[in-house]
């Protein structure tokens, strides 16, 4: 189902709602669920086999599923039962809703407002980016403080609340059926009850619940679409002949060569990926400084494989028939999704120094 719909889903630019519909149906929106609420409860490893599998073929679809478990790791510690039981069981699609144009790749440090009003809180933001932002059922928001010291607050928000504009539709280089728009909010008005977690506590949310979630899906996406890459560069390389030799491209040294450093980038990226799922769920030391490496090294990694195999397949990676453009595109959003591969690059500089991260 995803595969037969991923050409047209990136052509087009459309939500990939048949590909979403078919994980709800499996139950597989429902992975980082827990099993009381009616989820798989296959936590973050389970999570990103998937993930890393639906990238082979739909990137687009990938990171809008990606999205919806980062949203549903939060919504697993702080929501009621029935929120819980709905996003596990697919009919309620969330998503994260934290960058900001004022804050740019400082997701944590959000400049949109939340005011008290009577028996509710009116959010005000301009919002940069919300994958999923016309499809989702609800955003996992971040606002200043309502009341309390510290970073930030963090609030679920209907995407039908009145006053929320989404600036849409998205018309990407790469992952363009994501969904991706900015959003802004005047005078949006939710119950107090929409919290989700203390007042101020938000920096806690997304460094502890949020951040390994993200940046380990993130990373299975890029390896993902790795995956896809190097397959069918190399379905290519066997299938295309000389015709006056009538040997394959496959046939020569240096083609080979290309393709097997393809594979090799492809599974010291995935062993990376193993072994931050491992330290995350042993609680190692360095669990930390493996989640800020992991992004940072699958997300290059991709463009540099996804690179080499338009360079391995020429001019005919330029056809869309082949099917590399694609990858090749969507390989790149990695590096620009916050925190982006150059303020990962800081903090892990400064966590080998020694430094303090903030």
């Amino acid at each position: 189902m995803i595969a037969a719909h991923a050409t047209d889903v990136d052509r087009t630019g459309a939500f990939p709602e048949a590909s979403i519909a078919a994980l709800a149906a499996a139950g597989l929106l429902g992975a980082i669920s827990a099993e009381d609420a009616g989820g798989l409860g296959l936590g973050v490893r389970g999570a990103a086999e998937v993930i890393r599998r639906v990238a082979r073929e739909c990137g687009s679809t990938a990171m809008v599923a990606s999205m919806h478990y980062c949203g549903a790791a939060v919504l697993e510690k702080f929501a009621d039962t029935d929120t819980r039981k709905a996003v596990a069981s697919g009919a309620h699609l969330t998503t994260l809703a934290f960058s900001e144009a004022g804050s740019r790749s400082h997701f944590w440090a959000p400049v949109s407002t939340a005011t008290a009003g009577g028996d509710s809180v009116i959010l005000d933001a301009k919002k940069s980016w919300i994958t999923s932002a016309t499809n989702a059922a609800s955003y996992v928001w971040s606002s200043k403080p309502l009341a309390a010291d510290g970073l930030s607050t963090i609030w679920l928000v209907p995407t039908v609340a009145s006053g929320l504009t989404i600036h849409g539709p998205f018309e990407g280089l790469g992952l363009r059926g994501n969904d991706s728009s900015p959003v802004s909010a005047e005078g949006v008005r939710v119950p107090a009850s929409a919290m989700l977690g203390a007042d101020g506590a938000g920096f806690d949310v997304m460094m502890g619940v949020v951040l390994p979630v993200f940046s380990v899906l993130n990373a299975a996406c890029s390896i993902g679409l790795m995956e896809g890459a190097v397959e069918r560069t190399a379905k290519h390389a066997g299938a295309i002949r000389h015709s006056d030799s009538g040997s394959s491209l496959a046939e020569l040294p240096t083609i080979r060569a290309y393709i097997a450093r393809m594979r090799v980038k492809t599974d010291m990226a995935r062993t990376l990926l193993e072994d931050t799922i491992a330290a995350m769920e042993t609680g190692r030391e360095d669990t930390m400084l493996r989640v800020l490496e992991v992004k940072a090294a699958a997300g290059e990694t991709a463009v540099e494989v996804t690179d080499t195999a338009m360079r391995v397949c020429g001019g005919a990676a330029f056809r869309k028939e082949v099917g590399l453009d694609r990858y090749f595109r969507d390989a790149r959003a990695a590096g620009v999704m916050a925190p982006t591969t150059d303020v990962l690059y800081d903090f892990i500089g400064k966590a080998v120094c020694g430094l303090p991260l903030f």
